[in-house]
C-alpha cells in the first residue's frame, strides 16, 4: 500500500509540473535561427529546390539549406564531379565557387 502511495504521489507531482510548463514554444527553423530578427523567409521547400536542380541537369542534390536571403545552397553532381550550387529566389541555378 505504501508503494502505491509513493507512485501516486510521484505521478501527481509530474502532472503538476506539466501543468505549470509553458504551453507552447514557438518553433523556428534552422534558417530562421541564424537570421536577424524580422527577416522574412519564403515558403520554398527542399523538395522544390531538389526538383529544380534535377531539371537543370544536376544529380544527387545534397546538403540543401536555405540562407537568410532565401537562396538555397548545397551540393550536386554534374559531369561526374560534386559541385557547390545555389538556387536563387527567382529559381535560377548557379554554381558557387570555393
Amino acid at each position: 500500500m505504501r508503494h502505491k502511495l509513493v507512485l501516486l504521489s510521484a505521478a501527481i507531482a509530474v502532472a503538476g509540473l506539466l501543468v505549470l510548463a509553458p504551453r507552447s514554444v514557438p518553433l523556428i527553423s534552422a534558417a530562421q535561427a541564424a537570421c536577424d530578427p524580422g527577416t522574412r523567409l519564403d515558403k520554398t521547400t527542399v523538395e522544390q529546390v531538389r526538383d529544380r536542380l534535377i531539371k537543370a541537369g544536376y544529380k544527387n542534390p545534397l546538403h540543401l539549406r536555405k540562407g537568410c536571403d532565401n537562396t538555397w545552397h548545397g551540393t550536386a553532381m554534374k559531369g561526374g564531379q560534386q559541385i557547390n550550387v545555389a538556387v536563387t529566389t527567382d529559381g535560377h541555378v548557379v554554381e558557387e565557387g570555393d
